[in-house]
């Protein structure tokens, strides 16, 4: 498993105790005070890590290779999905995943950003990042949700759309836009989860809905780090600086009113422990259609205008 330099002490703890358990059943030594301590001390150590984080590091745990993607969420927490693909027009984008599922007793439309377990899997999904017809096939998914009257759960987890040549040649920007437009009057409730990256446009292009969540340890921006530094700094390197005034980390979107509640994740972060970070998600999820789903439309529709029309400030 990768390891951030923040998570090396932990890391080499976690050894330590793992090569006295081993050495403890070989030889058939009794070791379990001095590895009882050792795991007191790692407690107090991942306590002490973890609850210091900068944004830079939460953004490098959002960006961890082994952290839970949209399939295995779909796998954890949901039964009999039924993928669907193609927008119709142009062809099939693998790195959106769009189906039906059920969750509990809830009939569901999924749709989800999905990146790579390994380079090949990476390139075959284009790293996450969307083209226009993955956004076009997300909302055809979606009115197919509405018809049927189905709750739509939207997993963001992309560095942002694809902004290459071929990308803008078929409607890009035009893609997103539409999506946010339509999202906005689907009759349907709609709950949003940052379950990684949350970049840009690639993010709202099926971000717009009446309940948006975020993990404990995932991040929701304009631009990502090294962009902004780019940008602001000419230097790439002052990416740490620019995660901090982005305010991208899911307490200070809290804050900010941006999103609704914080999911917790496994210590350490979800790759971690992926099956309880899922039930945790499946948790909010359940908690949150039920919710919402009481509303009638009107209210629906007008809350979830509202919800986005009063997000920052405003001087006239």
């Amino acid at each position: 498993m990768q390891t951030w330099e923040f998570e090396r002490p932990i890391v080499e703890l976690e050894k330590k105790i793992q090569d006295l358990k081993d050495f403890s059943q070989d030889k058939d030594v009794d070791l379990s005070s001095e590895i009882d301590k050792l795991d007191e001390k790692l407690s107090s150590l991942k306590q002490e890590v973890y609850s210091k984080l900068s944004p830079w590091q939460k953004v490098q745990i959002a960006r961890h290779p082994e952290r839970p993607t949209t399939t295995d969420y779909i796998r954890f927490i949901t039964r009999d999905f039924v993928p669907l693909a193609g927008d119709r027009l142009f062809g099939e984008d693998k790195a959106l995943i769009c189906g039906f599922a059920k969750i509990d007793d809830f009939k569901v439309a999924v749709i989800g950003h999905q990146k790579g377990k390994d380079t090949k899997e990476n390139i075959e999904r284009n790293f996450g990042c969307a083209h226009p017809e993955g956004y076009r096939k997300a909302m055809r998914i979606m009115d197919l949700a509405q018809r049927f009257n189905l709750p739509i759960i939207c997993l963001i987890d992309t560095p942002g759309a694809y902004p290459g040549i071929g990308a803008e040649e078929r409607g890009q920007a035009q893609a997103i836009a539409e999506n946010i437009r339509d999202m906005f009057s689907l009759r349907t409730p709609i709950i949003i989860t940052v379950i990684g990256e949350g970049g840009s446009g690639g993010a709202l292009g099926i971000g717009v809905g009446d309940r948006v969540l975020m993990f404990e340890y995932s991040y929701y921006s304009v631009i990502s780090p090294e962009g902004c530094a780019a940008i602001l700094w000419k230097d790439a390197s002052k990416r740490e600086e620019a995660a901090k005034v982005l305010k991208l980390t899911a307490p200070d979107l809290l804050n900010l009113s941006i999103i609704d509640e914080i999911i917790p994740e496994a210590e350490g972060g979800a790759h971690r422990g992926q099956e309880e970070t899922a039930q945790n998600l499946k948790t909010a999820l359940i908690k949150h259609i039920r919710d919402i789903s009481q509303l009638p439309i009107a209210s629906l529709l007008d809350k979830r205008y509202q919800r986005f029309r009063k997000i920052g400030i405003f001087q006239e």
